[in-house]
């Protein structure tokens, strides 16, 4: 078992590694983005689904979603972030994301959100 310290500076790093990655998102440099995901990263979300690094942010270079982040918690190699996603003609949903890191890398993550302002949108 980690002593204290260890167990902080992990959180630590994890949180670092976590918020450089939606930094890099939100400046729409996917290039910096995809350097902190693990090449097998698994994403989990409320519509779908993503294995790989590649697919993933293929995916956000067309969605190119903004994070503005409300709170983040952290606790060894796990980060949880509180958010509001700003996705495509403005619509703006509060999303939760729980990422965890390994050896410096996003190795997985889900994202949850009450889906149904994305559905009622897509209906129009």
């Amino acid at each position: 078992m980690p002593i204290k310290n260890q167990t902080v500076q992990t959180a630590t790093s994890a949180k670092k590694v976590v918020l450089s990655f939606i930094k890099a998102l939100n400046d729409s440099n996917f290039d910096a983005a995809r350097a902190w995901l693990d090449d097998e990263m698994l994403f989990e979300g409320v519509m779908g689904s993503r294995h790989g690094a590649d697919d993933y942010i293929k995916d956000m270079k067309k969605m190119k979603f903004k994070y503005a982040v409300q709170k983040v918690f952290a606790d060894g190699d796990d980060v949880c972030l509180w958010y509001d996603i700003t996705m495509q003609q403005g619509l703006e949903v509060f999303s939760s994301g729980w990422y965890k890191v390994e050896d410096g890398k996003i190795n997985s993550f889900k994202v949850l959100f009450d889906p149904r302002p994305v559905l009622e949108q897509a209906k129009k």
